[in-house]
């Protein structure tokens, strides 16, 4: 498929909005976790309680991905990705007028279900606008929104907890996402294309979609690593400051330098994946599953964070395990638009966002909520720490070379993404 070369120049700004979404998305979901130690015990709830917190959001998050695909793929990305970004905002601004844990429950719900769209969107938006060449960059780029958010909103929040009051951060961090809603009706468009392949066909369905083995891969390799990510995310400031004794400005600064590593990771695996193709000529399965291997191989010995006595050097650890999962994460994400037809990039993405989430309620929600009172933070993490490498076995078995693939006859023939 050949795009028409003027338009395809305004790629770098869909690009853009993609990045600052992701970004605003990850500030709205991430504020809970960071300011829990200054609110918990106002509202007198414990470990249990949040983890019930965090795996309700997860829940809610992977129902709304497995609707969303399916969404995104008939309503197309604009018009989808615009509701999604309105819901969650809402649902982020609604947090601020939370009184128990119960009422954090119900928004945070209703937030997973707002945010469950936001990388099924970003994939089929990339899958839209940029070559397969580009798309691991491309989605690296989008990916480092989550570090951005990570890095600029631990001080951000815990100042703005400790000078305006705590609900001013979900107020303030709602607000953004309609600040960018107008932007993105005003700019997003499909590219307009050269090809007479370019008219509009139908979409597969994800019952469609679910009869091959590669979307399986995908959605249970999801199911193995999101968590992990989940878990830093939601348990790592509480960890800093129950079992390492961080001070409030100790946490932001740590949580700062932490996800500025891991935003090397985002870029990095994706520029890894690309060089391979491009420089070293590597079919894109063989590039992909090279680089997958590489960081899933790095995360146990990144784990031992949580064991060393230097809080220093236990810092390094984690930024260095969360750059190693986003790098494998950006490569992860590009493998539906390597291997399926456009019109099946947002039922292949929301089924296997929706299996992560899924898998992040069972396994940093629910379990740690529920084991960590009991036996601390080692066990839990270094076990989680090796469940990269289960997962690329599982790509490597159902994924294969990430082929495109083949319909069976009497299917309908898609359309290939470039």
């Amino acid at each position: 498929m050949e795009y028409d070369c003027a338009a395809m120049r305004i790629r770098w700004v869909i690009l853009s909005l993609l990045f600052f979404a992701t970004t605003i998305n990850y500030l709205d979901r991430a504020i809970l976790g960071v300011i829990l130690p200054e609110i918990r015990e106002r509202f007198h709830f414990g470990l249990q309680a949040y983890g019930t917190i965090q795996m309700a959001f997860q829940i809610a998050y992977g129902v709304g991905s497995l609707i969303g695909g399916g969404l995104l793929d008939r309503y197309g990305t604009r018009i989808g990705y615009g509701i999604s970004a309105a819901l969650w905002s809402l649902a982020a601004t609604l947090n601020a007028f939370a009184g128990s844990a119960f009422q954090f429950g119900l928004f945070r719900i209703a937030l997973g279900l707002g945010e469950s769209a936001n990388f099924p969107a970003c994939n089929k938006a990339v899958a839209e606008w940029f070559p397969p060449r580009e798309r691991a960059t491309a989605i690296g780029i989008v990916n480092s929104g989550t570090n951005v958010a990570n890095i600029i909103g631990p001080p951000l929040f815990i100042l703005l907890a400790l000078k305006l009051g705590w609900r001013w951060c979900f107020g303030i961090m709602g607000a953004l996402g309609f600040l960018w809603l107008p932007v993105w009706w005003l700019f997003y468009h499909l590219p307009r294309q050269e090809s007479a392949l370019a008219q509009p066909v139908s979409k597969l369905s994800i019952k469609e979609v679910l009869k091959y083995k590669q979307a399986w891969g995908y959605a249970w390799a999801k199911f193995f690593t999101d968590p992990v990510w989940w878990f830093y995310l939601f348990w790592l400031p509480t960890y800093l400051t129950d079992v390492r004794h961080f001070t409030p400005t100790q946490r932001g600064t740590a949580l700062i330098v932490i996800y500025a590593i891991s935003g090397v990771g985002a870029v990095a695996g994706g520029v890894l994946a690309d060089f391979f193709i491009k420089k070293r000529g590597w079919p894109v399965g063989k590039a992909r599953k090279r680089t997958l291997l590489l960081f899933a191989a790095v995360m146990p010995v990144c784990g031992l964070g949580v064991v060393v006595p230097d809080a220093r050097l236990a810092v390094l650890l984690f930024g260095l395990a969360t750059a190693a999962h986003q790098a494998w994460m950006t490569n992860l994400f590009t493998t539906p638009s390597d291997v399926f037809p456009a019109q099946a990039v947002g039922s292949t993405n929301g089924f296997g966002v929706s299996i992560g989430a899924f898998g992040g309620a069972l396994l940093s929600g629910l379990i740690p909520g529920t084991v960590i009172p009991i036996v601390g933070y080692i066990p839990v993490l270094l076990t989680m720490s090796c469940f990269y490498l289960i997962a690329w076995l599982i790509v490597h078995w159902l994924m294969g070379n990430l082929e495109p693939v083949v319909l069976s006859q009497g299917e309908r023939q898609p359309v290939p993404l470039a």
